[in-house]
C-alpha cells in the first residue's frame, strides 16, 4: 500500500481543498462539508451545508482560506480512516466530494478512446473479437487523430474518407465532429468516495476503469476546482449497442469521485489541468495481476472549457451546479485471461487514480448487487442537514 501522503497532493501546503466527510456529531451522524488547508481539516457545515452552495459563492477562496471551523485534525489521518482496512464506526471517514450537482461525463475525447470504442462496436462486444478488429481499424484509419481538431475541416475531410471506405462509426461523429458526447453519468448524491467499494453490473464480462479529470462547475457555468474519478465502463454492453450507455454507465457505486475538489487559485489553474497526467494502477487480489498507465491531459481532443460549454449556457442550465468528467484515453488493452483476451476486471481489483495536483483516489471492486445499497439521496441529505440543525437556503 502507498504511503497516506500519496494520496494527497504533491504541494499539499499550497493545495486549498474541499471535501466532505461522513462523521458523528453531537446533533447526530450525517455528512458535513470540510476544507483542507496547510494540512489541517476543518468541517465548516455551518457556514456552508453543501458544496454546491460553496462553489457558489463569490468569496469561495477566502472561505477555504480563512473560514473558521470545527477543528478535525491533519488530513493523514483522515484518509487513512477512510481506507477499508482501517474504516470504523464513530471516526470520520471520506465521501465524494460533491453532493447534490449533477454527475455529466464526456466521452471519446481522446483519440486512443475514440479507437476503443470503435473497436467495441465493430466487436459487437466480445472481447474475443477485438484483438483483430483492432488491427483492421488501425490500418484502415492510417492517421493520428490525436492531431485533428474536432469540426475541423480536416476532420470532416478525414469522415467523408471513413465514410467512403465503410469505416464511419458513431463514435467518429462524436470523437472528431463538432459536438461533444455529453452524458448524465449518474444521479446526484450517488457517486461514492475514496475507499469505498465501487460496483459491476453482473450481466458484465468485459469491463474496465476509466481514469479520468473531474471539473468542479458553479450554476454559472464557471469551472472552480477539479478532482479525480473513475467512470466505471462495461464494454461489452456499450459495444453492443451504444443505446444502452445507462445500464452500461449509471449502476450502483459505478462513479467514484475524490478524494478531494482542489479549487482553482494563483497556484492552481485550469492550465495545471490541461498539463497534467493521470496515472492508473489495479492491483489483482485473486492473480497478483498488475496494470498500470498513464494518459496525459495535453493529448485531449478538446478543451476542458469547451466541454464546459457544450454542457451547460442559453441551451442547459444547472442551478445546483454539475461536475464534469472529462473523458479518458486510457482503454487497457493488456492481457490477462488469456492470449489475445484483453483486460477485464476481477472482483477484487483495487484501483487506484492518481495525478500530482490532485493526489489519488482508491476503490475495490466488487458487484454492484453487493455492495451497500444507495439510499441516501437529496431528500435524505436536506432531512438530515434539517434535523441536525443547519440552515438551508
Amino acid at each position: 500500500m502507498p504511503s497516506i501522503s500519496a494520496y494527497l497532493p504533491q504541494d499539499l501546503d499550497r493545495a486549498l481543498l474541499v471535501g466532505r466527510v461522513w462523521r458523528a456529531t453531537p446533533d447526530g451522524d450525517g455528512p458535513c462539508v470540510v476544507v483542507v488547508r496547510h494540512g489541517q481539516v476543518f468541517d465548516i457545515t455551518h457556514i456552508t451545508p453543501t458544496t454546491a452552495d460553496l462553489f457558489d459563492r463569490d468569496d469561495l477562496i477566502d472561505v477555504v482560506r480563512h473560514a473558521a471551523g470545527e477543528p478535525l485534525g491533519i488530513v493523514q489521518a483522515l484518509v487513512e480512516a477512510s481506507l477499508p482496512p482501517h474504516r470504523e464506526a464513530g471516526r470520520p471517514y471520506l465521501l465524494a466530494p460533491c453532493d447534490v450537482q449533477a454527475i455529466k461525463a464526456c466521452g471519446v475525447t481522446f483519440a486512443v478512446s475514440l479507437l476503443e470504442r470503435v473497436i467495441e462496436e465493430q466487436a459487437g462486444g466480445d472481447p474475443a473479437k477485438a484483438q483483430d478488429v483492432r488491427a483492421e481499424i488501425t490500418n484502415l484509419i492510417g492517421t493520428d487523430l490525436s492531431k485533428i481538431k474536432p469540426g475541423s475541416a480536416e476532420a470532416l475531410k478525414l469522415k467523408a474518407e471513413l465514410q467512403r471506405r465503410g469505416a464511419w462509426s458513431q463514435y467518429m461523429e462524436v470523437g472528431i465532429g463538432p459536438d461533444a458526447e455529453v452524458f448524465s453519468k449518474s444521479q446526484p448524491m450517488s457517486a461514492v468516495g475514496f475507499g469505498a467499494d465501487i460496483g459491476l453490473h453482473p450481466a458484465s464480462a468485459w469491463n474496465n476503469p476509466e481514469p479520468e479529470i473531474v471539473l468542479a462547475v458553479d450554476s454559472a457555468g464557471r469551472a472552480v476546482g477539479a478532482t479525480l474519478g473513475n467512470d466505471v465502463n462495461l464494454r461489452d454492453i456499450e459495444g453492443r449497442s451504444a443505446l444502452l450507455l445507462g445500464k452500461c454507465k449509471d449502476n450502483n457505486g459505478a462513479c467514484a469521485i475524490g478524494p478531494f475538489i482542489r479549487v482553482f487559485d494563483d497556484d492552481f489553474t485550469l492550465d495545471t489541468i490541461r498539463a497534467t497526467s493521470v496515472a492508473l494502477r489495479v492491483e489483482g487480489a485473486d492473480d497478483g495481476f498488475l496494470l498500470e498507465g498513464v494518459s496525459h491531459m495535453k493529448e485531449i481532443s478538446r478543451d476542458p472549457l469547451d466541454l464546459v460549454a457544450q454542457t451547460c449556457g442559453q441551451h442547459h442550465q444547472y442551478p445546483d451546479g454539475f461536475v464534469l468528467f472529462l473523458g479518458t484515453m486510457f482503454s487497457p488493452i493488456k492481457d490477462r485471461d488469456a492470449p489475445g483476451g484483453g483486460f477485464t476486471h476481477h472482483l477484487g481489483d483495487v484501483v487506484t487514480i492518481s495525478a500530482p495536483p490532485l493526489g489519488a483516489i482508491v476503490n475495490t471492486v466488487r458487484l454492484c448487487t453487493e455492495i451497500e445499497p444507495w439510499t441516501f439521496g437529496v431528500r435524505a441529505l436536506y432531512a438530515n442537514l434539517w434535523a441536525r440543525g443547519y440552515e438551508l437556503d
